[in-house]
Protein backbone atom coordinates (compact mmCIF):
# COMPACT_ATOMS: atom_id res chain seq x y z
CA UNK A 1 0.00 0.00 0.00
CA UNK A 2 1.28 3.49 -0.81
CA UNK A 3 2.62 5.41 2.18
CA UNK A 4 3.45 9.09 2.65
CA UNK A 5 5.63 10.29 5.53
CA UNK A 6 4.34 13.70 6.64
CA UNK A 7 6.81 15.59 8.83
CA UNK A 8 5.05 18.55 10.44
CA UNK A 9 6.39 21.44 12.51
CA UNK A 10 4.61 21.67 15.86
CA UNK A 11 4.98 25.43 16.28
CA UNK A 12 1.26 26.04 16.73
CA UNK A 13 -1.21 24.26 14.45
CA UNK A 14 -0.68 26.26 11.25
CA UNK A 15 1.63 23.76 9.56
CA UNK A 16 -0.68 20.84 10.31
CA UNK A 17 -3.62 22.87 8.99
CA UNK A 18 -1.77 23.28 5.68
CA UNK A 19 -0.80 19.62 5.39
CA UNK A 20 -4.14 17.98 6.18
CA UNK A 21 -6.04 19.35 3.13
CA UNK A 22 -3.18 18.23 0.88
CA UNK A 23 -3.23 14.72 2.34
CA UNK A 24 -7.01 14.51 2.01
CA UNK A 25 -6.85 15.64 -1.62
CA UNK A 26 -4.01 13.22 -2.31
CA UNK A 27 -6.05 10.41 -0.79
CA UNK A 28 -8.67 10.99 -3.48
CA UNK A 29 -6.04 10.51 -6.19
CA UNK A 30 -3.90 7.69 -4.78
CA UNK A 31 -5.97 4.60 -3.87
CA UNK A 32 -5.32 3.03 -0.45
CA UNK A 33 -2.95 5.83 0.59
CA UNK A 34 -1.78 5.73 4.21
CA UNK A 35 -0.09 8.51 6.19
CA UNK A 36 2.60 8.35 8.83
CA UNK A 37 2.48 11.64 10.74
CA UNK A 38 5.93 12.45 12.12
CA UNK A 39 5.14 15.29 14.50
CA UNK A 40 4.49 16.36 18.07
CA UNK A 41 1.28 18.14 17.08
CA UNK A 42 -1.35 16.56 19.38
CA UNK A 43 -3.06 13.51 17.93
CA UNK A 44 -6.44 15.09 18.69
CA UNK A 45 -5.82 17.74 16.02
CA UNK A 46 -6.03 15.14 13.26
CA UNK A 47 -9.13 13.35 14.53
CA UNK A 48 -12.12 14.31 12.32
CA UNK A 49 -9.79 16.34 10.07
CA UNK A 50 -7.63 13.76 8.32
CA UNK A 51 -9.87 11.54 6.22
CA UNK A 52 -7.44 8.83 5.12
CA UNK A 53 -5.84 6.10 7.28
CA UNK A 54 -3.10 7.50 9.48
CA UNK A 55 -0.87 6.81 12.42
CA UNK A 56 1.26 9.21 14.40
CA UNK A 57 4.88 9.01 15.45
CA UNK A 58 5.45 11.82 18.01
CA UNK A 59 9.09 12.72 17.40
CA UNK A 60 10.35 16.31 17.57
CA UNK A 61 11.01 17.61 14.06
CA UNK A 62 12.32 21.12 14.72
CA UNK A 63 12.35 23.91 17.28
CA UNK A 64 10.35 26.67 15.67
CA UNK A 65 10.17 29.53 18.16
CA UNK A 66 9.86 29.57 21.93
CA UNK A 67 6.69 31.55 22.59
CA UNK A 68 5.52 33.54 25.59
CA UNK A 69 1.93 33.60 24.46
CA UNK A 70 0.98 34.05 20.78
CA UNK A 71 2.33 37.59 20.47
CA UNK A 72 5.76 37.42 22.06
CA UNK A 73 8.75 35.32 21.04
CA UNK A 74 11.48 34.63 23.58
CA UNK A 75 14.37 35.27 21.23
CA UNK A 76 17.16 34.20 23.57
CA UNK A 77 15.38 30.94 24.46
CA UNK A 78 14.63 30.32 20.79
CA UNK A 79 18.30 30.53 19.83
CA UNK A 80 19.37 28.40 22.79
CA UNK A 81 16.88 25.69 21.82
CA UNK A 82 18.19 25.74 18.24
CA UNK A 83 21.73 25.55 19.57
CA UNK A 84 20.82 22.44 21.56
CA UNK A 85 18.91 20.93 18.64
CA UNK A 86 21.91 21.28 16.35
CA UNK A 87 24.36 19.95 18.94
CA UNK A 88 22.51 16.64 18.57
CA UNK A 89 21.95 17.01 14.84
CA UNK A 90 23.89 13.90 13.77
CA UNK A 91 22.01 11.65 16.19
CA UNK A 92 18.63 13.10 15.22
CA UNK A 93 19.41 12.81 11.53
CA UNK A 94 20.50 9.19 11.81
CA UNK A 95 17.37 8.31 13.80
CA UNK A 96 15.16 9.81 11.09
CA UNK A 97 17.06 8.05 8.31
CA UNK A 98 16.73 4.67 10.02
CA UNK A 99 13.03 5.20 10.73
CA UNK A 100 12.38 6.20 7.13
CA UNK A 101 14.20 3.16 5.82
CA UNK A 102 12.15 0.95 8.12
CA UNK A 103 8.83 2.53 7.14
CA UNK A 104 9.73 2.65 3.42
CA UNK A 105 7.42 5.52 2.42
CA UNK A 106 6.99 6.46 -1.22
CA UNK A 107 7.40 10.15 -0.43
CA UNK A 108 8.50 12.49 2.36
CA UNK A 109 6.36 15.62 2.69
CA UNK A 110 7.77 18.24 5.08
CA UNK A 111 5.94 21.34 6.34
CA UNK A 112 8.51 22.50 7.13
CA UNK A 113 11.03 20.53 9.21
CA UNK A 114 14.42 20.69 7.53
CA UNK A 115 15.47 17.59 9.49
CA UNK A 116 13.03 15.51 7.46
CA UNK A 117 14.29 17.00 4.21
CA UNK A 118 17.90 16.10 4.98
CA UNK A 119 16.94 12.63 6.20
CA UNK A 120 14.81 11.95 3.13
CA UNK A 121 17.73 12.83 0.88
CA UNK A 122 20.10 10.57 2.83
CA UNK A 123 17.56 7.73 2.79
CA UNK A 124 17.18 8.09 -1.00
CA UNK A 125 13.43 8.79 -0.71
CA UNK A 126 11.82 11.57 -2.79
CA UNK A 127 11.29 14.59 -0.54
CA UNK A 128 9.01 17.59 -1.07
CA UNK A 129 8.80 20.64 1.17
CA UNK A 130 5.43 22.34 1.56
CA UNK A 131 6.03 25.84 2.87
CA UNK A 132 4.65 29.29 3.49
CA UNK A 133 7.95 30.09 5.22
CA UNK A 134 11.18 28.38 6.22
CA UNK A 135 12.89 28.48 9.60
CA UNK A 136 16.03 30.20 8.34
CA UNK A 137 13.79 33.06 7.20
CA UNK A 138 12.21 33.35 10.65
CA UNK A 139 15.51 33.15 12.54
CA UNK A 140 17.07 35.82 10.34
CA UNK A 141 14.92 38.38 12.20
CA UNK A 142 16.48 37.62 15.60
CA UNK A 143 19.77 38.57 17.27
CA UNK A 144 21.30 35.59 19.07
CA UNK A 145 22.84 35.86 22.55
CA UNK A 146 26.64 35.59 22.86
CA UNK A 147 28.21 32.16 22.47
CA UNK A 148 25.84 30.80 19.84
CA UNK A 149 27.23 30.12 16.37
CA UNK A 150 24.32 31.49 14.36
CA UNK A 151 26.18 31.25 11.06
CA UNK A 152 26.68 27.52 11.47
CA UNK A 153 23.04 26.95 12.46
CA UNK A 154 21.68 28.99 9.57
CA UNK A 155 24.02 27.31 7.12
CA UNK A 156 22.91 23.89 8.34
CA UNK A 157 19.24 24.79 7.97
CA UNK A 158 19.61 26.19 4.48
CA UNK A 159 21.77 23.29 3.38
CA UNK A 160 19.13 20.85 4.59
CA UNK A 161 16.30 22.66 2.80
CA UNK A 162 18.38 22.76 -0.36
CA UNK A 163 18.31 18.96 -0.51
CA UNK A 164 14.56 18.84 -1.20
CA UNK A 165 13.61 17.48 -4.60
CA UNK A 166 10.96 20.19 -4.80
CA UNK A 167 9.65 23.09 -2.75
CA UNK A 168 5.93 23.88 -2.97
CA UNK A 169 5.63 27.54 -2.03
CA UNK A 170 2.14 28.27 -0.75
CA UNK A 171 0.46 31.58 -1.63
CA UNK A 172 0.76 33.96 0.19
CA UNK A 173 4.33 33.71 1.37
CA UNK A 174 7.60 35.62 1.32
CA UNK A 175 10.26 34.69 -1.22
CA UNK A 176 11.86 31.33 -0.39
CA UNK A 177 15.31 31.07 -1.92
CA UNK A 178 16.72 28.01 -0.17
CA UNK A 179 15.14 25.41 -2.48
CA UNK A 180 16.79 24.29 -5.71
CA UNK A 181 13.42 23.78 -7.43
CA UNK A 182 10.26 25.60 -6.46
CA UNK A 183 6.66 25.60 -7.64
CA UNK A 184 4.21 28.27 -6.46
CA UNK A 185 0.75 26.95 -5.61
CA UNK A 186 -2.50 28.79 -4.76
CA UNK A 187 -3.64 29.37 -1.17
CA UNK A 188 -4.57 26.36 0.94
CA UNK A 189 -7.86 26.76 2.76
CA UNK A 190 -11.04 24.79 3.36
CA UNK A 191 -13.57 27.33 4.67
CA UNK A 192 -16.50 25.90 6.56
CA UNK A 193 -20.15 26.54 5.73
CA UNK A 194 -21.57 29.45 7.73
CA UNK A 195 -24.02 28.73 10.54
CA UNK A 196 -24.90 32.31 11.36
CA UNK A 197 -28.64 31.79 12.16
CA UNK A 198 -27.81 28.88 14.49
CA UNK A 199 -25.11 30.90 16.21
CA UNK A 200 -27.45 33.85 16.66
CA UNK A 201 -30.10 31.59 18.14
CA UNK A 202 -27.69 29.78 20.46
CA UNK A 203 -26.30 33.04 21.84
CA UNK A 204 -29.76 34.64 22.04
CA UNK A 205 -28.42 37.71 20.29
CA UNK A 206 -30.51 40.82 19.93
CA UNK A 207 -31.01 42.32 16.45
CA UNK A 208 -27.96 44.37 15.50
CA UNK A 209 -25.58 42.66 17.92
CA UNK A 210 -22.26 41.81 16.30
CA UNK A 211 -20.22 38.71 16.92
CA UNK A 212 -16.43 39.00 17.18
CA UNK A 213 -14.28 35.86 17.13
CA UNK A 214 -11.00 36.30 19.04
CA UNK A 215 -8.55 33.60 18.02
CA UNK A 216 -4.76 33.91 17.99
CA UNK A 217 -3.78 30.46 16.74
CA UNK A 218 -2.44 27.31 18.34
CA UNK A 219 -0.42 29.13 21.04
CA UNK A 220 -3.09 30.19 23.56
CA UNK A 221 -3.77 33.77 24.55
CA UNK A 222 -4.15 33.75 28.33
CA UNK A 223 -5.44 37.25 29.09
CA UNK A 224 -7.56 40.01 27.66
CA UNK A 225 -8.67 43.46 28.92
CA UNK A 226 -12.01 41.96 29.93
CA UNK A 227 -13.14 44.77 32.24
CA UNK A 228 -12.58 47.51 29.66
CA UNK A 229 -14.20 45.64 26.78
CA UNK A 230 -17.15 44.52 28.93
CA UNK A 231 -18.59 48.01 28.63
CA UNK A 232 -18.53 47.94 24.81
CA UNK A 233 -22.21 47.76 23.74
CA UNK A 234 -23.59 45.82 20.80
CA UNK A 235 -20.88 43.15 20.62
CA UNK A 236 -20.57 39.53 21.68
CA UNK A 237 -16.98 38.30 21.89
CA UNK A 238 -16.25 34.61 21.28
CA UNK A 239 -12.88 33.90 22.83
CA UNK A 240 -10.56 30.97 22.24
CA UNK A 241 -9.68 30.83 25.93
CA UNK A 242 -11.09 31.19 29.43
CA UNK A 243 -13.58 33.97 30.17
CA UNK A 244 -14.82 35.53 33.45
CA UNK A 245 -17.87 33.71 34.78
CA UNK A 246 -19.82 36.92 35.32
CA UNK A 247 -19.12 38.29 31.82
CA UNK A 248 -22.06 39.12 29.59
CA UNK A 249 -19.94 40.15 26.59
CA UNK A 250 -17.52 37.21 26.44
CA UNK A 251 -18.24 33.58 25.66
CA UNK A 252 -15.63 30.83 25.59
CA UNK A 253 -15.80 28.97 22.30
CA UNK A 254 -15.30 25.74 24.24
CA UNK A 255 -18.87 26.16 25.47
CA UNK A 256 -20.27 26.43 21.93
CA UNK A 257 -21.43 23.50 19.74
CA UNK A 258 -19.52 24.87 16.74
CA UNK A 259 -16.01 24.24 15.46
CA UNK A 260 -13.56 27.11 15.23
CA UNK A 261 -13.78 26.94 11.43
CA UNK A 262 -17.58 27.19 11.54
CA UNK A 263 -17.39 30.15 13.89
CA UNK A 264 -14.86 31.82 11.61
CA UNK A 265 -17.38 31.54 8.76
CA UNK A 266 -20.30 32.75 10.88
CA UNK A 267 -19.15 35.83 12.81
CA UNK A 268 -19.22 39.49 11.88
CA UNK A 269 -15.55 40.22 12.65
CA UNK A 270 -12.41 38.22 13.36
CA UNK A 271 -9.74 39.52 15.75
CA UNK A 272 -6.40 37.74 15.40
CA UNK A 273 -2.69 37.95 14.67
CA UNK A 274 -1.61 37.55 11.02
CA UNK A 275 -1.32 33.75 10.85
CA UNK A 276 -1.63 31.76 7.64
CA UNK A 277 -4.77 29.69 8.24
CA UNK A 278 -6.95 32.40 9.73
CA UNK A 279 -5.96 35.08 7.22
CA UNK A 280 -6.47 32.90 4.14
CA UNK A 281 -9.85 31.63 5.33
CA UNK A 282 -10.97 35.11 6.35
CA UNK A 283 -10.10 36.38 2.87
CA UNK A 284 -11.88 33.47 1.19
CA UNK A 285 -14.98 34.18 3.30
CA UNK A 286 -14.61 37.98 3.06
CA UNK A 287 -15.04 38.32 6.83
CA UNK A 288 -13.75 41.65 8.19
CA UNK A 289 -10.52 41.07 10.12
CA UNK A 290 -8.87 43.14 12.83
CA UNK A 291 -5.28 42.05 13.30
CA UNK A 292 -2.56 42.74 15.87
CA UNK A 293 0.97 42.52 14.47
CA UNK A 294 4.15 41.15 16.03
CA UNK A 295 6.49 42.88 13.56
CA UNK A 296 9.20 40.26 13.97
CA UNK A 297 7.88 37.15 12.24
CA UNK A 298 9.13 36.51 8.73
CA UNK A 299 5.87 35.71 6.93
CA UNK A 300 3.76 38.40 8.60
CA UNK A 301 4.16 41.10 5.95
CA UNK A 302 3.16 38.81 3.10
CA UNK A 303 -0.01 37.84 4.99
CA UNK A 304 -0.88 41.45 5.78
CA UNK A 305 -0.34 42.43 2.14
CA UNK A 306 -2.56 39.54 1.00
CA UNK A 307 -5.29 40.52 3.46
CA UNK A 308 -5.31 44.14 2.30
CA UNK A 309 -5.21 43.22 -1.37
CA UNK A 310 -7.95 40.61 -1.36
CA UNK A 311 -9.75 40.87 1.97
CA UNK A 312 -11.13 43.33 4.50
CA UNK A 313 -8.51 44.00 7.14
CA UNK A 314 -7.51 46.72 9.62
CA UNK A 315 -4.63 46.83 12.06
CA UNK A 316 -5.13 47.36 15.78
CA UNK A 317 -1.98 48.41 17.59
CA UNK A 318 -0.63 46.19 20.34
CA UNK A 319 -1.09 49.03 22.81
CA UNK A 320 -4.76 49.56 21.88
CA UNK A 321 -5.35 45.82 21.96
CA UNK A 322 -3.94 45.42 25.46
CA UNK A 323 -5.83 48.49 26.75
CA UNK A 324 -9.14 47.36 25.24
CA UNK A 325 -9.43 50.30 22.86
CA UNK A 326 -11.21 48.23 20.25
CA UNK A 327 -14.44 50.04 19.42
CA UNK A 328 -13.30 52.38 16.64
CA UNK A 329 -11.31 49.73 14.77
CA UNK A 330 -14.11 47.15 15.00
CA UNK A 331 -16.62 49.67 13.67
CA UNK A 332 -14.30 50.68 10.82
CA UNK A 333 -13.60 47.05 9.90
CA UNK A 334 -17.31 46.31 9.53
CA UNK A 335 -17.62 49.17 7.04
CA UNK A 336 -14.72 48.08 4.82
CA UNK A 337 -15.83 47.42 1.24
CA UNK A 338 -15.04 44.25 -0.65
CA UNK A 339 -11.76 44.38 -2.57
CA UNK A 340 -10.24 42.47 -5.49
CA UNK A 341 -11.66 38.93 -5.78
CA UNK A 342 -9.14 36.58 -4.10
CA UNK A 343 -7.47 33.60 -5.76
CA UNK A 344 -9.32 30.32 -5.42
CA UNK A 345 -7.97 28.58 -2.28
CA UNK A 346 -7.39 25.31 -4.16
CA UNK A 347 -3.70 24.93 -3.38
CA UNK A 348 -4.29 21.57 -1.69
CA UNK A 349 -5.66 20.06 -4.89
CA UNK A 350 -2.87 21.53 -7.00
CA UNK A 351 -0.26 20.24 -4.56
CA UNK A 352 -1.86 16.78 -4.56
CA UNK A 353 -1.81 16.65 -8.36
CA UNK A 354 1.91 17.50 -8.30
CA UNK A 355 2.61 14.75 -5.75
CA UNK A 356 0.74 11.91 -7.50
CA UNK A 357 3.55 11.04 -9.95
CA UNK A 358 5.90 10.26 -7.06
CA UNK A 359 3.69 7.31 -6.17
CA UNK A 360 3.25 6.08 -9.74
CA UNK A 361 7.00 6.34 -10.30
CA UNK A 362 7.85 4.30 -7.23
CA UNK A 363 5.24 1.64 -7.97
CA UNK A 364 6.23 1.15 -11.60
Amino acid sequence: MPLIWAAISAHGFGHAAQVVPVLNALGGLVPDLRVLLRTTVPETFFVDRLKIPWEISPVQQDVGCVQQGPMRINIEATWREHHQFHRTWSERLQAEIESMRTAKPDLILADTPYLAVAAGKAAAIPTVALASFTWDLILSEYQAPPGIDTQSIMQSIRQAYGQADLGLRITPSPALDCFQRIHVIPPIAEPAIAARPHLTEFLSLRPGNRTVLIGFGGVPLTSLPFETVESLPGHQFLFDGSTPRESKRFTSIKSLPFSFKTLLASVDVIMTKPGYGTVVEAVALQVPTVYVRRYNFGDEQSLVDYLHRYGRGLELSMDDFMKGHWATTLESAIKLPATTPPPEPNGAHEAAAILVPYFKRNRS
